[in-house]
């Protein structure tokens, strides 16, 4: 097959620090170039992949200053992509809605991967290109009417997570993720002291959280029982998630998959998470974490989370959510796309030939 994969602009394809959606999108891009289909990525500059690198900026906007309009260059990204739609079978979107109105417009099919939450003002537009095809990352995000085609949880290379069998000591509790309210640093925080445990903390602080970090986060954070890391990259991060006696998931929303419970659990470390959003679907409640209605209960599972078997959520995630199984879930969904649209194509072909044939005899 020939496919385009669309991915944001805001980081680059792998990110060299924090930057989920764009895993995954280098993770698919190679394993289907491995695959042996004919690969077009389009990404920001800096990126690295074994398919065609196509990019409109020379590097991720999120780390160039002179950025004022990122919104430009996500427009001229898409028109990139859909000027050349003719020379692809399928384009796979992962930038939301600003591919939805131009795939309306070519007879190339375009199947879009929902990474993010549905809100008031991009319901609407989703709404209005409902009936193109949809995957949603775990069951618990299909809170929209549209036409869902298959859900494909997010997959790793398990090859890149060493397996920890006993955690550091002293022993601590991690949180890995964007320094922002609805990712829940400030509960992580909460649980650590409550608990009497040390925090180690990484992540990024985008600008719009600027304010929350200093007025929720930076006051707590001493160097003794919270630490804070900064922005971590890869083996930094395995490390963090791999020494940690347990990894706490504190979401305030409804997460859409949360690759980080794979990545911890692929270390041996299990997790404590909310029960919000795709938590449920993601951890084995008893067997590699636990799911909690309150973050009062996450403090109390602190002790049975430590009695977990660590090996066994390495298997988990052997067994689940590796990107074998995730690649396998997307060929599916191109070819169901393309076999439905072959009968469809071809009826229109004959149409236009019976058409034709009409016009003659008159």
């Amino acid at each position: 097959m020939k496919i385009a994969q669309i991915a944001p602009l805001w980081e680059r394809v792998p990110p060299s620090t924090y930057g989920g959606i764009e895993l995954v999108v280098s993770r698919l891009t190679d394993e289907l170039v491995r695959r042996g289909h004919d690969v077009t990525l389009f990404a920001s500059g800096d990126s690295q992949t074994l398919a065609k690198l196509q990019a409109v900026y020379p590097r991720a906007l999120r780390l160039d200053p002179d950025i004022k309009e990122g919104v430009m260059y996500e427009v001229l990204q898409a028109s990139q992509v859909y000027q050349q739609a003719a020379e692809f079978d399928i384009i796979h979107s992962h930038v939301g809605i600003w591919a939805l109105p131009l795939a309306n417009m070519v007879s190339t099919p375009t199947v879009h991967t929902l990474h993010g939450i549905f809100t008031n003002d991009n319901s609407k537009v989703f709404s209005l290109h409902r009936t193109q095809p949809y995957i949603s990352i775990s069951d618990a995000q299909r809170q929209l009417d549209l036409n869902y085609v298959s859900t494909v949880y997010n997959g790793i290379k398990i090859e890149d997570y060493p397996f920890v069998a006993q955690p550091q000591e002293p022993p601590y509790l991690a949180f890995l993720g964007r320094l922002s309210p609805e990712k829940g640093p400030q509960h992580a925080i909460t649980i650590a002291k409550q608990a009497g445990w040390r925090l180690k903390i990484a992540g990024k602080v985008d600008v719009v959280d600027t304010e929350f970090f200093e007025k929720e986060i930076a006051p707590h954070i001493d160097g003794q029982q919270i630490e804070y890391l900064g922005e971590l990259g890869h083996a930094a991060k395995v490390e963090l998630l791999g020494n940690a006696a347990i990894t706490l998931f504190p979401i305030t929303w409804r997460e859409p998959f949360g690759l980080v419970m794979i990545e911890s659990m692929a270390t041996g470390t299990p997790v404590i998470g909310m029960n919000m959003g795709s938590v449920p679907e993601v951890i084995a409640h008893g067997t590699t974490g636990f799911v909690c209605p309150s973050y009062e209960q996450m403090v109390d599972m602190i002790p049975a989370a430590l009695e977990l078997n660590r090996q066994g959520c390495r298997e988990y995630v052997e067994n689940c959510f590796t990107v074998t199984q995730m690649v396998d879930g997307y060929e599916a969904v191109y070819e169901n796309i393309l076999k439905e649209r072959t009968p469809k194509n071809g009826l229109i072909h004959a149409l236009k030939t019976s058409l034709g044939s009409i016009a003659s005899v008159k």
